[in-house]
């Protein structure tokens, strides 16, 4: 943290006096910063971008098209002219861009600020390095959102995914994300297949077949979304009953905007979010994104982030320090999908294996879709 201050003040000063970037030109003004748009780009925004902008004079312009990067970086490297600075992936495909060659690998401990007590980077970010190109940032989670005011009269609530599969007790339209990644894993677990045969079960044809059956039952109810921000509109309009969407998201419909929506936790899909730079990048903005994320991913600014959505963060030392809510003032504890009491059956993503598999299955899956 010592560091990360110093740095950030240095960086204020040199900016100060030359009125733009470093006196000796060597760090880029600004920087294209990727993500996932909604609720989860404005905690980026109030957390990381706009101190680090304050602190600085960068210019961070924003692109929302995260969910096409890996596609996009492909085309990039293709063209052999890379416009983006720094993006945020899943784990999955954080693995797949560096087995590719389009991201870069890093030293957690010369890029990463070490913990406040001296801990170094990769002791307190641990195993959430699952790819030596992944700087992790959050720990989210997949699961599953229901209109309140749609439950049928005397029916329990739904609890978890397994409930989107059952059309008699819940009658309705769903909405699920237009890829395998989570809807395999759910179909099968909620057709009987134990948590720790999933994978393997997924690696063969039956098994990917037994998946896609299940999925069948309820095809001609279910609404496909691309974008995180259609599930949360979906039900907000009431043309769904229930929505697979990214717990942050939920939370801001539910707490936030006040929508008739609850949640439904049961065989939530964990999964880690963080960066990846880009490989290849000149010397300037590699630079300024290597002052930006030892910025942005030390202790303190990773348990901001938890001020404006219920993610958890990535590193350890961040845990004790998430509290309020930035303007509601409510504990956010409760709200993230790592809370005992949201956590009693969760479905932790294998990314290792997603980035063997996702192209294959990818591929499979749209053409189911379309049958």
């Amino acid at each position: 943290m010592k560091l990360t201050k110093t740095l950030m003040a240095t960086s204020a000063l040199t900016i100060a006096a030359a009125g733009m970037s470093f006196a000796d030109g060597h760090m880029a003004s600004e920087m294209t910063i990727v993500s996932w748009g909604g609720a989860y780009s404005a905690s980026q925004q109030n957390a990381y971008h706009d101190p680090y902008s304050a602190n600085t004079g960068t210019k961070i312009i924003n692109d929302e098209s995260s969910p096409e990067a890996v596609a996009k970086l492909r085309a990039m490297k293709e063209a052999g002219n890379v416009t983006w600075d720094l993006v945020d992936v899943e784990a999955a495909d954080a693995i797949r861009l560096c087995d590719e060659g389009l991201a870069m690998e890093y030293d957690p401990d010369e890029l990463l600020a070490a913990a406040p007590d001296g801990t170094s980077a990769s002791d307190d970010f641990g195993d959430m390095i699952v790819s030596d190109c992944f700087i992790p940032q959050i720990v989210f989670s997949t699961t599953f959102g229901y209109r309140t005011d749609m439950v049928p009269a005397g029916t329990e609530a739904p609890t978890g995914a397994c409930d989107v599969f059952d059309l008699e007790k819940y009658p309705g339209k769903r909405a699920l994300n237009k890829q395998p990644i989570a809807n395999m894993e759910w179909a099968l677990i909620c057709d009987g297949v134990a948590y720790e045969d999933v994978y393997d079960t997924l690696e063969t044809d039956e098994g990917q077949q037994k998946a896609l059956d299940k999925l069948a039952t309820i095809k001609d109810q279910t609404i496909w979304w691309s974008a995180a921000a259609e599930p949360i509109q979906l039900l907000a309009d009431g043309e769904v009953f229930m929505a697979s969407s990214y717990n942050g998201r939920l939370f801001s419909a539910i707490v936030e905007q006040s929508q008739p929506i609850g949640m439904a936790w049961d065989w939530q899909m964990f999964d880690l979010d963080g960066w990846v730079i880009p490989a290849g990048l000149p010397d300037d903005r590699l630079a300024r994104v290597k002052d930006y994320v030892m910025f942005a991913t030390d202790t303190q600014r990773l348990a901001d982030q938890a001020k404006y959505i219920s993610y958890g963060p990535a590193r350890m030392s961040s845990a004790p320090l998430v509290g309020q809510h930035a303007t509601l003032g409510i504990d956010m504890g409760p709200h993230m999908p790592t809370d005992p009491a949201n956590a009693e059956n969760t479905f932790v993503n294998n990314y290792s294996w997603w980035a063997d598999y996702r192209d294959d299955l990818d591929a499979k899956f749209q053409a189911w879709l379309t049958q």
